[in-house]
Order: structure tokens, then sequence, then C-alpha cells
């Protein structure tokens, strides 16, 4: 019964990417997106240019090296396909070399990041979902994809990972992962749960940022840390 189970998962996957030029397009978009946001960080540090590529990378792929390491998908698709490495550092090269052009994309990457977290969230929990693995892990590495090369980046700027601080981002993953995996589970038209998933993460992730929009802090006295 195990093999049919993981046969029919595989083919609601690939159904739910109704246009696979389109998903790549918006996989690589993302991943474009992230290299950004981690060659900016980089740079507002001080790092040099060999700095600002290596946490671009990170950025971009981490997530999705982790997951692919822990469900034994090696060698890991941001290693193994050149596409991510090209987009990663094209983005960050054109931090270095065009800081005000990147200043002029400000917005289309902040609504790219949204739509590349959805993204990321839902082929996670997919891909941990092919190989076998229940839905508790799932959605953890779910998460793990699309917020992972944020941590790093952080990690390696050192600075208190975001996610651990205000900002509903992590949280909104975690409701894009739910949703692909409870919707697999209960049965759901696999281009609908998809879809309704990325949506979800996409307006949660947005107007948060529109908003300012925050989980509630704990008690206790809370000090400002501005990078």
């Amino acid at each position: 019964m195990a093999l049919p189970w993981r046969m029919n998962v595989h083919e609601l996957a690939l159904a739910g990417l109704n246009d696979h030029r389109l998903f790549t397009f918006l996989d690589l978009a993302g991943t474009f997106a992230f290299a950004i946001s981690g060659a900016v960080a980089a740079r507002d540090r001080g790092l040099d240019w060999f700095g600002v590529m290596v946490v671009a990378f990170t950025v971009a792929c981490g997530g999705g090296v982790v997951r692919d390491l822990c469900i034994g998908a090696v060698p890991p698709a941001g290693l193994a396909d050149w596409r991510y490495l090209t987009v990663a550092m094209v983005a960050a090269w054109m931090t270095i070399a065009a800081s005000p052009l990147v200043a002029r994309l400000a917005h289309p990457v902040t609504l790219f990041d949204s739509l590349g977290l959805g993204m990321f969230a839902v082929t996670g929990a997919q891909k941990a979902m092919i190989y076998g693995h229940n839905a508790e892990v799932a959605v953890l590495l779910g998460v793990v994809t699309a917020v992972g090369g944020g941590v790093a980046r952080d990690v390696l700027l050192n600075r208190v990972p975001v996610i651990l601080r205000r900002e509903i981002y992590a949280s909104a993953a975690l409701v894009a992962a739910l949703i692909e995996v409870a919707g697999e589970r209960l049965g759901w038209l696999s281009s609908g749960r998809t879809w309704i998933a990325l949506a979800t993460c996409f307006v949660l992730r947005y107007l948060s940022l529109r908003y300012r929009w925050h989980l509630p802090r704990s008690p206790g006295r809370h000090r400002r840390h501005e990078d």
C-alpha cells in the first residue's frame, strides 16, 4: 500500500503545477529576490564582494539544501542545478555593481520575496511527501525550505534572526505548508490546494508588511536592536 500512496502523492504534486515553465520562473524569481535581500544585507554589513556572493547564495538556496539533505535527495537541487547558482550570482553582482538599480527594484523584490516564501514552503512540503515522509515532517521541511536561508544569513551576519523577533515570516510559511499538507490528506484537488496555499502566504506576508503586523512579544523588558 505504501508504494501506490507515494506514487499518488507524486502524481498530485506534479498535477498541481499547471504550467511547469511558469512554476520554474516563479521559483527562480523567488531565488533572485532572496539572493538580492541577502546581498543587500551583506553589502550593508561591509562585506567584500566574495562575502556578498556567499551570503546571497546562502539566502537563495540554503533552505532547499537543508531540506534535500534531510530527506536524502542528494545532491541537493540548489547545488546540482546550475540555474540556482547563476541566478544567485547575477543578483549578487547587480547589488554590487548597480546599487541605484537595486534600490529602484525594492518594491518588486518585496513582492517576489512574499511570493517566493509561499512557493518554497509549498514545494518543500511537496518534496518531503514525495519522499514518503509523514505530515509533521512535511510541514516542518516546508517551513525550513522557506526560511532556512534567511536564518543562515542572519547567523552569518551576527544578527538575531528576523523570524525570531517581530515579522510575520515563518508564520506565513507555516500556514502555506499546513494548507498544502492538510489539503493532500483531505483529498483536495492538487492544483486548488497549491494555489490556495501560495495565495494565503502571499497575502498574509504582504499585509503584515503593509500594516506592520507582528506577533505578540513575551512579557518583560525589551530592547530594540536595529541593524
